[in-house]
């Protein structure tokens, strides 16, 4: 392999490891937005009817449960990932920095 060509393999290389981080990044902003959106449909579920006399809203009171339930299984979900979106933002950096270094010293 010739030096341009191993340069140029490190310096794509860092480029995927660069837009795979940032795509973790985005995807933790994503999870904690998800987190806080599911949080406030909850909340606004549980008391959305409490103005409505109770035998009007049976009907819709019904299915209230199942869907927070649903709710609370992505809710776990979503905690789960971020949960683990630390440790892999910390070996993306790590990665990221490898290849940055080696592409330099392969540029002199």
């Amino acid at each position: 392999m010739t030096a341009r060509t191993e340069y140029e393999a490190a310096y794509f290389t860092m480029l995927r490891a660069v837009e795979e981080r940032d795509g973790l990044l985005r995807y933790r902003d994503f999870l904690h937005s998800e987190r806080e959106r599911l949080d406030a449909f909850a909340e606004a579920t549980r008391g959305s009817g409490e103005h409505v006399p109770r035998r009007v809203r049976r009907p819709v009171e019904q299915t209230d449960k199942a869907l927070l339930e649903a709710v609370g299984r992505r809710r776990a979900v979503v905690l789960d990932e971020l949960g683990r979106m630390e440790d892999r933002i910390v070996a993306a950096e790590a990665f990221v920095t490898e290849c940055e270094v080696e592409v330099a010293e392969l540029r002199r």
